[in-house]
């Protein structure tokens, strides 16, 4: 396994940020839960399919996690992940605060010890609502580094396929026979993608097997069956109709060019670099939907809504690019030097009392 940057993963990782913010944008907050006053007819009808570039995520999240993790060190795995989230989330998560304070009116609240619980990113795990909603994926990705950290902590990566297949039957199993506790900790909800994307990630590194292509369809399949079972629920709660035909070739299409990826067979896609897009990627997620609304809110009719919701968008692209510049670029590197010794103190310090212990035990 090598740790080499795949650049058509921060292609990839840039389009499905867009398509969520357009699905939210143009689609979700007017459509339910009264976030927005504006309607956008115009891309309405596609952009309400916008919302699967989270599994797309997860797919890419599922790729470079095993590739993160793949040096077998379970403290470079953790520094790495805190250094990737925190840094963004931190300031994204105080703006948006500091937003709802100001323009939120009616639609939009918060306490200030929401805010600090949710500064930890734990919020989901006590039960204390996201300040944004797209936080709530944040926690489906934390349960997945959970799994990830705990084969480190067994120094069994190298056997990742073998757990992998593991995941994937018991998440088939848990489909045909339901246990709740069981699916929530193996996020059977999304696990395919997950297992998909580290699946594509033993294929670019090690190689294709029929065992790995088994896997890949087995995961394509569970993928299709349960997003397309998900979709009453979705067109209940959004009073729309939608296609399955349309969301499986959307979920097939995101396999197929994850299998080009790891094939090494994208083109133009691989031979460039696009990794300030990739890096736009995080911040913009976090910082542009209920700013975004918000916005719409104070706007609506007053601004054309055309001008409204492109200017907001190029509005929430710059956003990030400044969090990524004056935020992740300046203090990312601070914190995981400030992080690492602080490991090693920590590490000292239990090796000094542990020789304490051991002086007293032998007089």
């Amino acid at each position: 396994m090598t740790n080499t940057r795949v650049n058509e993963i921060d292609l990839l990782r840039f389009f499905a940020a867009l398509s969520v913010v357009f699905f939210h944008y143009s689609f979700r907050g007017y459509a339910a839960d009264t976030m927005s006053v504006m309607p956008y007819p115009l891309l309405a009808p596609f952009s309400k399919y916008g919302y699967l570039g989270v599994e797309l995520f997860f797919i890419i999240s599922g790729f470079v996690i095993l590739m993160t993790a793949a040096s077998g060190s379970l403290r470079r795995f953790f520094v790495s992940r805190v250094v990737r989230l925190y840094p963004a989330f931190w300031v994204c998560c105080t703006i948006t605060f500091a937003m709802i304070m100001v323009i939120g009116g009616s639609r939009f609240s918060a306490s200030i010890s929401q805010y600090l619980i949710n500064m930890t990113m734990l919020n989901g795990f006590v039960g204390v609502p996201s300040i944004d909603g797209v936080y709530g994926t944040l926690l489906v990705e934390m349960k997945f580094y959970a799994l990830v950290a705990v084969i480190l902590a067994i120094g069994r990566i190298h056997q990742a396929q073998l757990f992998l297949v593991l995941w994937l039957v018991l998440s088939v199993a848990l489909e045909v026979k339901p246990i709740s506790a069981l699916r929530s900790l193996l996020i059977v909800e999304f696990s395919a993608y997950f297992i998909a994307g580290a699946t594509y990630f033993l294929i670019w590194s090690q190689g294709v097997s029929l065992t790995r292509v088994g896997m890949i369809i087995l995961s394509w399949g569970l993928a299709v069956f349960q997003t397309i079972n998900r979709l009453p629920t979705f067109e209940k709660h959004y009073d729309t109709a939608m296609s399955g035909n349309i969301v499986a070739g959307i979920i097939t299409m995101f396999f197929f060019v994850m299998l080009l990826v790891s094939l090494k067979r994208t083109g133009f896609m691989g031979r460039y670099n696009w990794l300030m897009a990739g890096s736009l990627t995080y911040p913009l997620y976090l910082i542009h939907q209920n700013i975004g609304y918000m916005i719409f809110n104070i706007g609506y009719p007053a601004i054309n809504p055309h001008l409204l919701l492109w200017g907001t968008i190029v509005g929430a692209l710059v956003a990030a690019y400044a969090v990524h510049i004056f935020i992740e670029k300046k203090f990312s590197l601070p914190l995981k030097n400030a992080i690492n010794n602080s490991l090693n103190s920590i590490h000292c310090l239990t090796i000094n009392a542990v020789q304490g212990v051991r002086g007293l035990q032998k007089r």
